[in-house]
């Protein structure tokens, strides 16, 4: 499992139909390191399994796993989005808390 934030949609008017259904988002993964949160350059393009949208910190899986979820058994995705994250807490320091936080790239609150 990883940590990404959502960043953005894809929309797809034809598509493989066993994947009809699903909502797609561009998921950016972020590192905790130095006591922050940051974004890194990689993404993946993952189904949404939980109701999640733009903007919001996940925990996403990939490969074998992705297939998973009651919403992705079965289906041919390599990502999914299974669970919106309320806060993250290392080493005692809160990184991210959803309820009070608005988190932009670098730990920093907006």
């Amino acid at each position: 499992m990883k940590l990404g934030r959502i960043v953005g949609t894809v929309v797809s008017s034809r598509k493989e139909e066993k994947i009809e259904g699903l909502k797609l988002y561009i998921v950016r993964d972020l590192s905790v390191a130095r006591g922050s949160l940051s974004e890194k350059e990689a993404f993946v393009v993952a189904a949404d399994a939980v109701g999640a949208g733009v903007g919001e910190v996940v925990l996403y899986a990939s490969g074998s796993s992705a297939r998973q979820t009651k919403q992705t058994d079965g289906r041919p995705v390599d990502a999914v989005v299974m669970a919106i994250i309320d806060t993250i807490d290392v080493d005692g320091d809160v990184l991210y808390d959803k309820p009070t936080d608005a988190w932009t790239p670098g730990g920093s609150k907006a």
